[in-house]
């Protein structure tokens, strides 16, 4: 506190704060956990789901290398090579040459895995919806009295 001002994350939060927070998390875990409950159901893992969602959500494109799919997820490369065998092998994904880099491998959906996971982002979507405002960003004190919500600049 050299400067003079407190450390980042020092500053007191108020009682209504820790409210909006707890709710929040608690946001998150019931919707992870209907998640992996759905996603379960129709026979596959949770990291299968989030295999497919990133790949299909990979920005500007529709396939991923490994190493993009491992920074994604935050798994170790090892890891998503293993997740990637296991997908290939319940025709959720497939490997495919890069055609301007031997190193590189691309990693598409199927059409099996697009047509899961289409059902599987609208059951999600859904799930967003009932869940209305618990998933809503709680709002800071200190962004009130600046009175924008978001870090001026």
């Amino acid at each position: 506190m050299a400067s003079g001002r407190p450390e980042p994350g020092s500053e007191m939060l108020t009682k209504s704060e820790f409210e909006a927070l707890a709710r929040f998390r608690f946001g998150i875990r019931r919707y992870l956990r209907f998640s992996d409950d759905i996603v379960r159901e129709l026979g596959l893992t949770p990291q299968h789901y989030q295999l497919l969602l990133t790949l299909k959500g990979f920005p500007g494109r529709d396939w991923a290398s490994i190493t993009e799919l491992a920074d994604r997820l935050r798994l170790r490369h090892h890891s998503v090579v293993g997740l990637v065998n296991r997908a290939s092998g319940r025709g959720l994904v497939v490997r495919s040459p890069h055609p301007d880099n031997a190193r590189v491998v691309r990693v598409l959906l199927t059409k099996h895995g697009d047509r899961i996971l289409i059902r599987l982002a609208a059951l999600h979507r859904d799930e967003l919806r009932r869940q209305g405002g618990v998933l809503t960003l709680p709002v800071w004190h200190d962004e009130q009295a600046r009175g924008t919500g978001q870090d001026e600049q």
